[in-house]
């Protein structure tokens, strides 16, 4: 692969890396699909990020010339993380420093190659450059914030003609260390890259991270949910949004459904959309191809929305077992919601529903009775 002589300014202290083929599994790093990192929007977003979350802190900046870094922008640090994953356990040598072909990055993630899209490549790395984030994120001190860019310097190269021959790129120590740690990488289905939407794209990532394949799947206060996003549109619209996907069900793996709990709260739920068998097979025909977690598959009519599965006679259990730092949001309960300062949250203790044969004990607690539990004398 054709690459320039001239060197870039960090070459004496990095070791060159050239990036192999582009049939490796896309990697992405738990880090970046879990916290509002990148514009959800394709429109030129100046305002920064700002989110905390007990320690968590991140403020994201970008620059009037060039904008915030997109979720679209995103997939090249897909690509640069599947790159240096393949390499590492093939036993090759990487770098932070790394050489590829636009053909290369555009075809991995999905893109055409004509000079349209080697134009918005390039629009996309000065974006990932210029873009400044600051975090608390895998500090060792309380409080301790790293700042760094997502490239810190990007190099195109040409050859005689004017065509483009090669790139070359420096990607970050906070991206590359977390991308040598194997527990903080996870494999992405390759069509995510096929999602249009931002708030699409980052619910995946979200789901993908929290989730994995849980078969209870994991639930999100919506409040909390809109501020995890740094989205810039009204909680209203983003709601509206939120429901749109519900009836669309774009996530590839994933099935996703509204729950309303007794208290009125409303949550954001999913779970594996695979059980078994697809549940494409046993849908009869006027039914929709995604049929709601939790209902059989082998309904004869459209299911409502967030109903259970009859043979469950009580509440889904906690995932408590599993993904330690997304369930440090709902260690509470199953729901992750926005009471980020550690304090209790008294709408996340369930009770089974309260029926006409219910008492109550000192404490306030339903204890449940037999419709035909002998009562005390004169007790209706």
């Amino acid at each position: 692969m054709p690459v320039g002589r001239r060197p870039m300014s960090e070459r004496g202290q990095l070791e060159l890396f050239r990036a192999r083929g582009s049939d490796l599994a896309p990697r992405d790093t738990q880090d970046l699909m879990a916290y509002p990192f990148f514009s959800l929007s394709k429109s030129h977003r100046i305002q920064p990020i700002d989110f905390s979350a007990g320690d968590v802190v991140i403020r994201v900046e970008a620059v009037p010339e060039h904008g915030m870094a997109t979720i679209w922008d995103a997939d090249i640090l897909i690509w640069a993380a599947s790159q240096i994953v393949e390499a590492r356990d093939a036993g090759l040598r990487t770098s932070r420093l790394m050489a590829a072909t636009p053909y290369e990055i555009l075809t991995f993630i999905g893109r055409g190659v004509g000079a349209r899209d080697y134009q918005r490549l390039k629009a996309a790395l000065d974006r990932l450059q210029s873009t400044t984030v600051a975090t608390t994120i895998r500090q060792p001190a309380q409080g301790r914030r790293h700042r760094f860019s997502w490239i810190n310097e990007w190099v195109e190269r040409t050859d005689r003609r004017g065509r483009p021959a090669g790139i070359e790129l420096i990607v970050p120590d906070w991206f590359y260390r977390a991308v040598l740690d194997e527990a903080l990488v996870l494999t992405i289905d390759r069509d995510y890259f096929s999602l249009t939407g931002g708030l699409d794209r980052w619910l995946y990532r979200l789901v993908r991270k929290h989730g994995g394949r849980q078969r209870a799947g994991w639930r999100f206060d919506l409040r909390h949910l809109y501020l995890k996003s740094g989205s810039l549109s009204p909680f209203k619209r983003f709601a509206f949004e939120l429901r749109d996907i519900i009836r669309r069900q774009p996530l590839p793996g994933y099935t996703l459904f509204i729950e309303v709990e007794i208290s009125g709260r409303v949550l954001l739920a999913f779970e594996p959309s695979v059980r078994g068998k697809p549940v494409d097979g046993l849908v009869l025909s006027g039914t929709r191809t995604i049929v709601p977690s939790g209902t059989r598959g082998s309904c004869y009519r459209e299911p409502k929305q967030g109903l259970t599965d009859c043979t469950v006679s009580e509440n889904r259990a906690p995932n408590l077992e599993s993904n330690t730092e997304s369930n440090s949001y709902g260690a509470r309960g199953i729901v992750e919601s926005s009471a980020e300062d550690g304090s209790r949250d008294e709408t996340q203790t369930r009770h089974p529903p309260v029926s006409p044969h219910t008492s109550f004990s000192k404490s306030g607690v339903p204890t449940p009775e037999l419709p035909l539990e002998p009562k005390p004398r004169g007790a209706k």
